[in-house]
């Protein structure tokens, strides 16, 4: 998962992409990167969070009326400075791109992308790939001038090779911006614009809310399988369905990674935590609980935990402070750094937690480690009684589609019961969302959609294209990340949660 901000307009635009990011950080904390174009390309790339990538320095000299931002959360690599993006190809005429999501065929694709199409990608990253594979069929498609017709099609043939989720922005220096998404539409694009006197300028995002808080105007979302060039020239819009597939947008970016305030594919990514609230209290209100308080696992599970409380008629308290200074800890690369970072994340508050039977709410439970550090810090800080809900269902597969659940050994509920995830964690009681519930939550409000990827929770790969072979060759790929020091093993426990005796 990541976040990218491509701005398109007639002057210097790199605060605006610099903004964007900001407003995106929260999908990426890893790396961050920057082009702009005003007749050459000016780049900025480094390891770290937006503040620290870009220094006034670099602002100064990242000039231009073109612009492409990200933020990187890896899911393959090494997470090596090579790996940030956005990347830039030197034909045609130069293409500058980035992309949230990930190509899980991207080892294939980079050897043949070398061996038939004879082009070397100089890194690990599936961008790199992913704009070898577009520009390469750009440059074939081309006569001279560059035409809509030349871009749909490379983007067509890029649809046919490119296995996977993914959402990507991309300038062609002198010619016009192009933004495109996956034939599913798994992960979000959404495309608006902004009067400035005169002249219009352009956004394309992955979440409402850079276009909110950049004064831009919502055009819509980018559909799945459809791509947009804006001509250079006559600053014309051009809009294609190129690949006609059933529409499946990633149901765990309503859960944890959008910001609340972000309208996703048309549906409040914040009414969707309020619903998922109100149905996971049915089924604790059936447990007859003596509850005290309702608490929030800081920060995305706040929203449910209202919801949850409402519904209960429970008091709801804030028991844990969370450092804002501390990244998200779902997205850090490694076990080790994960664990460290949760106490230095969390502050329990005694005098708000002692003597108290307390429901703790959290969006998620995937590996199971962060929860059972919470719970201990419950109890450490005098809680009488400490029941977990879960307002997402049990994480029982991997995400090949761009979020870090690689594979089954590391998912605690892939391969034991309820009981035994709560005997792990060490709570009182366990609650988990159930995926019917999840799913109508996140439904309501769409008017034109019927379905959600949501195969962590169901094994169902919506692409079609994902069988046992590809799940063993990703995480044997996973293996091979951890041999290299880029992922870490669990030094809290000597073999992951999911293949212990819990029960």
């Amino acid at each position: 998962m990541c976040g990218v901000v491509g701005i398109y307009g007639h002057q210097y635009i790199a605060q605006d992409v610099y903004d964007g990011l900001v407003t995106l950080q929260h999908r990426g904390q890893d790396a961050a990167g920057m082009v702009t174009f005003d007749g050459s390309f000016h780049q900025q790339k480094g390891l770290g969070l937006v503040k620290d990538v870009f220094h006034t320095r670099h602002m100064k000299r990242l000039t231009g009326y073109a612009g492409i931002g990200h933020t990187r959360y890896a899911t393959i690599g090494k997470g090596s400075p090579d790996e940030a993006q956005p990347f830039l190809g030197q034909s045609p005429y130069g293409v500058v791109l980035a992309h949230n999501g990930n190509l899980f065929n991207a080892p294939v694709l980079r050897q043949e992308i070398f061996e038939k199409d004879r082009r070397l990608v100089n890194s690990d990253s599936d961008a790199e790939v992913l704009l070898n594979l577009f520009t390469k069929n750009l440059a074939k498609n081309m006569n001279g001038t560059l035409k809509p017709e030349n871009v749909w099609r490379a983007i067509a043939s890029v649809f046919d090779r490119a296995k996977g989720a993914y959402s990507a922005v991309s300038y062609i220096a002198k010619k016009g911006f192009v933004a495109f998404r996956d034939p599913h539409g798994i992960r979000p694009l959404l495309f608006g614009k902004r009067e400035d006197g005169l002249t219009t300028t352009y956004i394309f995002a992955s979440e409402s809310v850079t276009l909110d808080i950049l004064g831009f105007e919502i055009i819509g979302n980018v559909g799945p399988g459809e791509a947009v060039f804006i001509d250079e020239k006559e600053r014309k819009v051009y809009r294609e369905k190129i690949a006609h597939k059933k529409h499946t947008p990633c149901i765990f970016e309503y859960i944890y990674f959008a910001r609340p305030d972000s309208m996703l594919n048309d549906v409040s990514v914040y009414h969707s935590r309020i619903r998922m609230g109100k149905k996971l209290s049915d089924q604790i209100k059936k447990a007859k609980l003596d509850i005290d308080v309702v608490m929030p696992v800081p920060d995305s599970s706040r929203t449910a935990a209202l919801a949850i409380a409402d519904e209960l008629d429970i008091k709801y308290r804030e028991g844990l402070v969370k450092n804002r200074y501390i990244g998200r800890t779902f997205i850090m690369p490694g076990q080790k750094v994960r664990k460290k970072s949760i106490r230095y994340k969390l502050n329990p508050m005694p005098h708000v937690i002692k003597g108290k039977k307390i429901l703790l709410i959290d969006d998620s439970i995937v590996r199971g480690n962060t929860s059972r550090k919470i719970v201990q810090m419950m109890r450490d800080a005098g809680a009488e009684k400490v029941y977990f809900a879960s307002y997402s269902p049990p994480v029982i597969s991997p995400c090949l589609y761009g979020i870090d659940i690689p594979t089954h050994e590391e998912l605690i509920a892939a391969n034991n019961t309820i009981e035994g995830v709560c005997k792990f964690m060490d709570a009182d009681k366990l609650f988990y969302q159930t995926v019917d519930d999840m799913f109508d939550a996140c439904i309501k409000e769409a008017d034109d959609l019927s379905d959600f990827c949501m195969a962590c929770f169901d094994k169902k790969y919506k692409t079609g294209d994902i069988d046992e072979e590809v799940l063993k060759l990703n995480a044997s790929s996973r293996t091979n990340d951890k041999a290299c020091g880029r992922i870490e093993d669990d030094e809290l426990d000597n073999a992951p949660a999911s293949q212990q005796n819990l029960v």
